[in-house]
């Protein structure tokens, strides 16, 4: 039983120390420009996203859930629909998010209490990454479902 739970903990554990990571990668990116208005921009972009995404968590873990019952009960047509629903929610709220993003970046920006030039890094930063929402969304799906399924490993190889 420890065994079983090892083979699933520890490629969770690896997956989620690579979201700082990223992080930080993007950092020293932005350091390497010269100005501390880069790092501020990145770091205010990236606070704006964590707080549209967090607000989707449940996508992961619903797909988990719903997938790891249906699993559980060996009803395969059931595990496949779970992970076409919280894939067409993922990716249709992704497209809201898309479709939304001057009223939605409105809003945040208007949260942003920095510099002009800072914020008019974070504009620029949030107008190229919130085009990623619906794969971001997408994959909160996937991930979810891989789990549900007892299968840790595949979400670790993607989020490396």
């Amino acid at each position: 039983m420890d065994r079983k739970i090892f083979r699933l903990a520890l490629p969770n554990i690896i997956t989620n120390i690579t979201v700082p990571l990223l992080g930080m990668i993007d950092i020293a990116v932005a350091g390497r420009l010269g100005s501390a208005v880069y790092i501020g921009a990145i770091a205010l972009g990236a606070n704006v996203f964590n707080m549209i995404y967090w607000n989707f968590g449940f996508l992961r873990m619903s797909s988990s859930g719903f997938a790891s019952q249906a699993y559980g009960a060996r009803d395969l047509a059931e595990v496949m629909h779970v992970l076409i629903r919280t894939l067409l929610i993922g990716l249709g709220i992704g497209g809201m998010i898309v479709l939304l993003q001057y009223p939605l970046g409105r809003f945040a920006f208007s949260l942003i209490k920095s510099g002009p030039e800072t914020v008019h890094h974070v504009e620029s930063y949030f107008r190229i990454v919130v085009w990623g929402a619906p794969a971001v969304l997408g994959m909160y799906a996937f991930k979810g479902w891989f789990i549900g399924m007892q299968n840790a490993r595949i979400p670790m190889f993607i989020a490396i």
